[in-house]
């Protein structure tokens, strides 16, 4: 019996994250996260470098026609991985930018600090450390 042809899949390469209103986005991802553009393609693609990955803004486009996503409902989950020490400088400056924390900085029993919050349209942005 044969492996399936999904086994040549080796790595993540690039994030695409659904942007309905892209001015937020951008402004969410560069002023708060403090995330420098790569490269962009078009008004309605924006790529930022995290590490060996590209994290991308998109307009709806092939899904142009879905509904949002209900207010409150995440749809995508992002994990930023940061020292300890970050955590909770990073909620002390989201606080300061009135960016609603969802989960203040939590030592969790499975060996992570975790901060959670969302970006403008919804999706769970998740801060966290190895401790």
């Amino acid at each position: 019996m044969s492996g399936s042809a999904f086994d040549a899949i080796q790595a993540v390469d690039y994030t695409v994250v659904i942007a309905r209103d892209m001015d937020a986005m951008r402004a969410f991802y560069e002023n708060v996260l403090g995330l420098s553009i790569t490269r962009v393609l078009s008004e309605n693609w924006i790529e930022y470098r995290i590490g060996g990955t590209v994290l991308a803004l998109s307009a709806p486009g092939l899904t142009r026609q879905d509904a949002p996503v209900p207010k409150g409902t995440a749809s995508l989950q992002l994990a930023f991985r940061v020292p300890v020490a970050s955590v909770d400088a990073c909620a002390a400056e989201l606080t300061s930018k009135d960016i609603t924390i969802l989960s203040p900085p939590t030592d969790r029993d499975f060996g992570h600090r975790t901060l959670f919050f969302r970006d403008p349209d919804g999706n769970l942005i998740e801060i966290y450390a190895e401790i």
